[in-house]
């Protein structure tokens, strides 16, 4: 099966999280040239920000992207319905509702992981954008929030906004904690619950159900797909970006080779090249390619040239291609060494 075969509906069985400052527009164009068929998310935007700040610049994508969503924060439902609108004029595939973030100020906002609490209203924002767009509005969501029982609340809570219309549902099987944590500690502390996902599956079998925390590579992701409807990587995407290499074939079935890393590293100089004559500097967009090599000999050389070189030549695309010139004795070395061990 070719990746002209596939179909984009099916793009949710593997995601990338929607990341603060990491899932812009160069981030994304860059995971595209691993995988094709992968689902990608943008940061999430405040509807305030679209309807009330005019911030339409922040809708901005390459067609190359898709399949791609865009995650709104906010818990207006006239708001975000104005945003969703916005979002499903620009061109996304999907409009999500941030319903999973603990950070205070997203808190401040009244919306994120506080959401949780408020169920009625969630499926009220639902409805609103369900009724103004034809693209999919999905909810990402924690288990629950401080004190509440995932098992008490979450049903309630999936069944409201699935008659609101949501058909589709990235859950992070950890709880957040609204106060007395940071969001880091809520990435890595409140335990793991993968199984309750799991069981709510089953019961409710017409919802997409998508699994979300502490996945780390393709076979866990695999795993959970024995249960779930799709799986969700997070900062592992960021920092170890090749592992995607794997999921055109092993999740979407895709027969086409993989493109090397030098391959994907060569096209992306082209792609900054392009953005720096519009005036993007290049350590803007090199940031994104530093786990590219990860576990791999010369992985340090190559990050510690771009950080370098980077900032000194922010209209050189080419130090991405020279970097990788620089980790190349780190590579022979390595191959010497090992048919060295060969030959013991």
């Amino acid at each position: 099966m070719t990746s002209s075969d596939l179909n984009f509906k099916h793009s949710h069985r593997l995601s990338i999280a929607p990341m603060l400052d990491w899932t812009n527009r160069d981030f994304r164009y860059f995971l595209r040239l691993i995988s094709k068929h992968s689902l990608l998310y943008t940061e999430m935007v405040t509807a305030p920000a679209l309807v009330r700040g005019g911030a339409l610049h922040l809708l901005d994508h390459a067609p190359e992207e898709h399949p791609v969503a865009l995650q709104l924060g906010g818990s207006d439902p006239a708001e975000l319905a104005a945003a969703a609108r916005l979002g499903a004029d620009a061109g996304y595939d999907e409009i999500n509702l941030n319903c999973g973030c603990p950070s205070d100020r997203v808190q401040s906002g009244a919306f994120g992981a506080i959401l949780m609490q408020s169920p009625e209203l969630v499926a009220d924002c639902v409805a609103a954008m369900g009724a103004v767009v034809d693209v999919d509005v999905t909810v990402k969501c924690r288990i629950g929030v401080d004190e509440q029982e995932p098992q008490d609340i979450l049903p309630a809570f999936l069944d409201k906004i699935r008659a609101a219309g949501c058909r589709r549902v990235t859950i992070h099987a950890r709880k957040a904690w609204l106060s007395g944590l940071s969001p880091k500690e809520n990435r890595e502390i409140p335990p793991l619950k993968y199984d309750m996902v799991y069981k709510l599956k089953k019961e409710f079998p017409s919802l997409e159900i998508i699994i979300n925390g502490a996945v780390t590579d393709i076979a866990q992701c695999q795993a959970h797909l024995q249960h779930v409807d799709g799986v969700m990587i997070g900062r592992e995407a960021y920092h170890n970006p090749y592992l995607l290499a794997e999921v055109d074939g092993k999740i979407y079935g895709d027969t086409e080779p993989a493109p090397s890393r030098e391959v994907i590293l060569s096209r992306y100089a082209d792609y900054c090249a392009e953005e720096i004559a519009k005036g993007t500097r290049l350590n803007h967009m090199s940031r994104h390619v530093l786990g590219l090599f990860q576990g791999k000999p010369g992985a340090r050389i190559f990050r510690r040239y771009i950080s370098e070189e980077a900032h000194k030549l922010p209209k050189d695309a080419d130090v991405l291609r020279r970097a990788f010139e620089a980790m190349q004795p780190a590579i022979e070395n390595a191959e010497r060494r090992a048919l060295e061990d060969n030959n013991r």
